[in-house]
């Protein structure tokens, strides 16, 4: 039984016959408008094209042999003119050479004299839902036009030969096209930049198994302005798995690296406006601490320590925001130098060891085989292991160990700092990363710090173009992971 769907369908699809035999025309005529198809018919290929340019026919059936204008003829001008338009050509010489020039030229099926109601039924039925898959794509195609276009983000579409299949209004606006017909030309052909040529063939060459995103940063000139986008490149892929184009995707990020720009000027410049009147605050405290400015009670004593210590607090939360700033200005990038890592460690080790003694804590050092000479900022690196260290020992009750190891794998260098201490609930794993953020538990409360101390280590290893991540369990411990690439020095 037909569903409704396919019913309506023949109801609206229009089918023209094309052929000098009148029985055939009639005989076509009345069975498919038995089947609730609107049936037109033409004699011969000039009124059938008259008729086509008047009215669109979902569906031909066009005689190969008639006088004037020949099936093949008509055949080629509507395949070229009505390319959504499905032909069926009707041949009384049914040989294989004459279906093969017909399917050439873009005939879907033939069908040979005499033929049945049945076997015409058949054909058109066929030739029908193929039309019907057809209007489907299209239709899918345009409503997928119509999403793209309408995305802010610029979206482009090249085939395997590095040719625009698809190209959004935002990425023309982009690239300064307004216009300009672009489908179909040369990636070379566009102003996109050599960094985005590169980005493009390295992903048509990306191996079968490997399917990655490519990202990249870029920077150019769209008309008198200056625009940043974040650039990303994947492979579009055949069912087999072969790359048969990419899809680029640029994002303008302007907006927000000037609100980041200003964002670290302004915490800059609020930092060293405040660090010097502070620390001159805690040069005067201390100097009334040390007994120069006359004799304190115990009273005044206590409420003085504690004020300096507000103030030393706040003096190492304006140190951090400002080696923040250093870093995302890149500052930290380009002051780099080559280091001696194991002396590093030792140095660190030496340092702290204090500190774990005064709790009763063990600080171990452990390194596996030579470590290498690596090319890294000084200050950043000590800053890493400092935090690291400082959190472990601060964090963990009296009698706990602490080790630090360190060795190499796959050219980074890898450091790990463990402890066996109070650990991080599940739920706050993912945000001691973040800014000001700070576990809040029984065992934190009494313990002073600003929040910035692992997010300033995160950007240090980060700039480094390094990895930090942590693993850890309430009760038992953390652990972390510090991956910094091992890379030779300009």
């Amino acid at each position: 039984m037909e569903s409704r769907d396919h019913l309506e369908f023949r109801e609206n699809t229009r089918i023209l016959v094309i052929d000098d035999e009148a029985r055939i025309r009639d005989a076509c005529s009345m069975v498919l408008s038995d089947q609730g198809f609107e049936v037109g018919t033409a004699e011969d290929g000039d009124k059938g094209l008259a008729m086509i340019r008047a009215a669109h026919f979902d569906l031909i059936l066009v005689d190969l042999m008639m006088p004037g204008l020949s099936g093949l003829e008509v055949l080629a001008i509507v395949r070229d003119k009505h390319p959504d338009t499905v032909v069926i050509v009707i041949t009384g010489y049914a040989t294989l050479e004459h279906s093969i020039e017909a399917m050439k030229k873009g005939a879907f099926d033939f069908i040979p004299k005499p033929f049945t109601p049945d076997q015409l039924r058949a054909i058109v039925d066929k030739a029908i839902r193929y039309n019907r898959a057809l209007q489907d794509i299209a239709d899918t195609q345009s409503r997928l036009k119509t999403l793209v276009n309408g995305l802010t983000d610029g979206v482009l579409v090249s085939d395997r030969n590095r040719r625009v299949v698809l190209a959004n209004h935002a990425f023309l606006h982009y690239i300064g096209y307004h216009g300009e017909a672009v489908t179909g030309r040369s990636i070379d052909e566009l102003r996109v930049g050599e960094r985005l040529r590169e980005m493009i063939e390295e992903t048509l060459q990306m191996p079968a198994d490997t399917f990655t995103e490519i990202t990249h940063e870029l920077s150019w000139e769209t008309g008198e302005d200056q625009k940043i986008f974040l650039a990303k490149c994947t492979p579009f892929r055949s069912r087999n798995g072969d790359n048969i184009g990419t899809v680029t995707v640029l994002n303008d990020i302007t907006a927000l690296k000037q609100l980041d720009k200003m964002k670290s000027d302004f915490v800059s410049l609020v930092s060293h406006e405040v660090r010097s009147p502070l620390n001159s605050l805690m040069m005067q405290v201390q100097v009334i601490l040390d007994g120069l400015a006359g004799e304190l009670t115990d009273k005044q004593r206590e409420i003085l320590i504690r004020a300096y210590g507000k103030m030393a607090g706040l003096s190492s939360m304006v140190s951090e925001l400002l080696d923040l700033s250093r870093i995302e200005a890149g500052l930290i990038s380009r002051e780099k130098e080559k280091l001696d890592f194991e002396a590093l460690l030792s140095d660190q080790i030496t340092f702290h060891k204090p500190a774990a003694t005064e709790k009763r804590t063990s600080l171990e050092l452990d390194i596996d085989g030579i470590l290498p000479v690596i090319f890294a900022n000084r200050r950043g690196m000590e800053e890493v292991l400092t935090n690291l260290i400082t959190n472990a020992i601060k964090y963990s009750p009296e009698g706990s160990a602490i080790e630090v190891s360190a060795g190499m794998g796959n050219d980074y260098l890898r450091l790990v700092v463990a402890d066996n201490g109070y650990g991080i609930p599940e739920e706050d794993l993912d945000r001691v990363f973040d800014r000001f953020y700070r576990v809040k538990d029984e065992h934190t409360r009494t313990q002073q710090g600003t929040g910035l101390g692992l997010s300033l280590v995160k950007s240090i290893v980060e700039s480094h173009h390094g990895n930090i991540r942590v693993a850890s369990r309430p009760g038992q411990g953390t652990t972390f992971t510090v991956l910094i690439p091992v890379a030779q020095a300009p």
